[in-house]
């Protein structure tokens, strides 16, 4: 087998295996439309409606780009400083960058339930989903799914970007 032939292979392959495990994962369930306080008052005091309405421009304007499947423009949302967990900026990067290989169409549906301020921290806790069209095959399937999960964001020069929840 020739070097650029293996390369191929090794490359559908990899896709191939990707899309296995993404079809196989479990369907995301649905997001009830209605919006949800988290289930016990979390830490802080309730965000103004001012920052709110800001934080939702920010959220509605990286679902946009999220659609148009632009790493970029979402990243843009997103500090240098990020971490949630073992996740940093340049791993959101890969992850945005190898779902936009698998996927030729993404939709995304999201919804902030609460705003807790801590300080200059917006605590925001939000729902929604992601799914995408299998490139070759025009299937939707789930790639992921969320309920009142937190994360964090503050301002950084005047905008909003997330930072994560830093553990």
């Amino acid at each position: 087998m020739s070097a650029r032939a293996r390369d191929w292979a090794v490359g559908f392959v990899s896709v191939l295996v990707a899309v296995i495990w993404l079809a196989a994962a479990p369907a995301a369930p649905t997001v009830d439309p209605a919006p949800q306080a988290p289930p016990q008052d979390p830490p802080g005091t309730a965000a103004p409606a001012s920052v709110v309405n800001e934080l939702q421009v920010e959220l509605n304007t990286a679902v946009q780009q999220m659609q148009r499947r632009d790493t970029e423009g979402v990243l843009s949302h997103v500090s240098e400083q990020y971490r949630t967990g073992p996740f940093t900026k340049a791993g959101l990067r890969r992850q945005l960058q190898t779902m936009f290989a698998l996927y030729d169409a993404v939709t995304v549906r999201a919804r902030i339930d609460a705003v807790r301020m801590l300080g200059d921290q917006a605590w925001v806790y939000s729902t929604g989903e992601v799914t995408g069209r299998l490139q070759w095959v025009g299937r939707w399937v789930p790639v992921l799914s969320w309920q009142r999960e937190l994360e964090v964001a503050r301002r950084e020069n005047g905008v909003w970007r997330l930072i994560g929840y830093q553990q």
